[in-house]
């Protein structure tokens, strides 16, 4: 799902797609979400888009 909405945002320059990918989450997603987001980008994102991985070092 994280990686949907990063597709939907890449027309945005880098870092501010970063912010908006962090923004949607930290508003629409459940804590729980964003805590197997978290563990799944400590465990090594494999398949992660990197604007992800970058939205979630914003988020924390």
């Amino acid at each position: 799902m994280a990686n949907d909405i990063a597709a939907n945002l890449r027309h945005l320059p880098g870092e501010q797609a970063a912010e908006a990918i962090a923004g949607h989450i930290g508003r629409f997603w459940d804590p729980r979400m964003r805590n197997r987001l978290y563990v799944f980008v400590d465990a090594g994102a494999d398949g992660l888009d990197p604007l992800v991985v970058a939205a979630v070092k914003l988020l924390r």
